[in-house]
């Protein structure tokens, strides 16, 4: 009876909710709203954008941030990002060895990363290990030569050599005594395809002046070692009588060599003395600086379309972004003192460089912003005979034009097989 009684009044109801309607006004037309409020009107409640998905950039450094411009200049980026999109986060690990990655990456995802960096070759080719058990997290890697990749393993580096071929323009116009000296940190492709690009523009320089220059390079045997790096950087002052000096290591010790000799100094990775306070342009010259914001960017939009990013991300100038204060920047550039392009220069260095110097670096620069050329299509690579020899891929015999002028090497190539030191190079032991 029960159910009954209950059928009955839902009858009642759906009758009465009838009638209701049936006495309703006749709809009348309106007149077309105004564009704007058609568009206000045409997105209802349940049909508005969904809210952008929250994502964390963790990046793991192999180094200290503080004092290093390699770490440093990732940290800077993973705050940049950060600070462009209100829904992605940054976080991030310090000083993160090749036993440290995947332990430390699996924290970091359990806490929610989306995206896991290794900021160096030899930490970051672990995280590989864990691409397929973690596959909505992209993992990612510097290269330094191996160009192994997943789906959701990446690799990236920028064209660094492009704004280091401005620095050796610039520093084979300022050397008096023609002696330049680089503190490197070991033989790798990395750090021989980073030293060829100064030294192509210490050479065109050389050529265009008529000096006769050497470069000078001696290793540390790591990255940040600083009394190591101290140590050659005061033995190339003193014994090799150079008078501008450079490094691919990551401590400021060849910096503090530089002040206390009264020698230039052309700083690598960031702005040095615009972003670190790092001594002042009567000492430092120029410094490039590297924008690995730009390479993460293109993952994290990519993310935020839904789409795969790419596995390998080699970028150079011509490639930007833009910052969230409205700032436009290349991947590299020359920069120092918080100024870019010829304005980078040092006041104190700019008296002393050559006009022809100054329109060739304006005009390098500017080509290569625009993907109209490159140093390393443009010259001859032909081998020192010294350099690092890999599995299946020995040194060059000296004297051997591995690619001629004019022709544009591979990306693969560059960022794996580039393993000799370029002719006139002074290797010391």
């Amino acid at each position: 009876m029960k159910r009954k009684s209950f059928y009955l009044i839902l009858a009642a109801l759906f009758a009465a909710t009838l009638l209701l309607a049936a006495c309703q006004p006749a709809a009348t037309e309106e007149a077309p709203a105004a564009e704007g409020e058609k568009a206000e009107e045409a997105a209802p409640a349940e049909e508005a954008a969904p809210a952008a998905e929250e994502l964390t950039l963790a990046i793991e450094h192999f180094s200290i941030i503080e004092g290093t411009t390699w770490s440093g200049a990732h940290n800077r980026a993973g705050e940049r990002i950060a600070e462009k999109y209100p829904n992605v986060n940054y976080v991030y690990r310090e000083e993160v060895g090749p036993d440290l990655s995947v332990p430390f990456a699996e924290e970091l995802i359990a806490d929610g990363a989306d995206i896991v960096v290794g900021n160096a070759e030899f930490m970051g080719m672990p995280l590989v290990e864990i691409a397929d058990k973690y596959p909505d997290v992209n993992f990612v890697s510097i290269i330094a030569s191996d160009l192994t990749t997943k789906d959701n393993f990446l690799r990236i580096f920028p064209r660094q050599y492009q704004a280091l071929y401005l620095e050796g323009l610039i520093a084979g116009a300022l050397t008096e005594t023609g002696n330049i000296g680089i503190v490197s940190a070991f033989p790798s492709v990395q750090v021989i395809r980073r030293t060829a690009g100064f030294y192509l523009g210490v050479m065109d320089a050389a050529e265009l002046l008529g000096k006769d220059i050497t470069v000078y390079v001696k290793y540390a045997g790591d990255w940040y070692l600083p009394q190591e790096e101290r140590d050659i950087a005061t033995t190339l002052v003193d014994q090799y009588n150079v008078d501008v000096i450079t490094h691919q290591t990551d401590s400021g010790s060849p910096l503090d060599v530089a002040v206390e000799k009264g020698i230039w100094f052309v700083g690598k990775d960031m702005d040095i003395v615009g972003f670190y306070g790092w001594a002042d342009t009567n000492t430092v010259a120029i410094s490039f600086d590297t924008r690995w914001e730009v390479l993460y960017d293109q993952i994290i939009q990519a993310m935020m379309a839904g789409d795969q990013p790419e596995k390998v991300l080699y970028l150079g100038m011509e490639s930007t972004m833009t910052l969230a204060d409205g700032t436009v920047e290349a991947t590299v550039d020359i920069m120092n003192d918080n100024k870019v392009g010829i304005d980078a220069i040092s006041p104190a260095a700019l008296d002393k460089i050559p006009q022809e110097i100054i329109d060739l670096v304006k005009q390098r620069r500017e080509q290569m912003m625009a993907g109209e050329w490159d140093p390393f299509t443009e010259h001859a690579f032909v081998s020192n005979g010294t350099g690092l020899d890999l599995e299946g891929l020995p040194v060059p015999a000296a004297g051997t034009e591995v690619k001629p002028a004019g022709e544009e090497p591979t990306v693969e190539w560059l960022l794996s097989q580039f393993n000799f030191d370029l002719e006139g190079m002074m290797i010391l032991e």
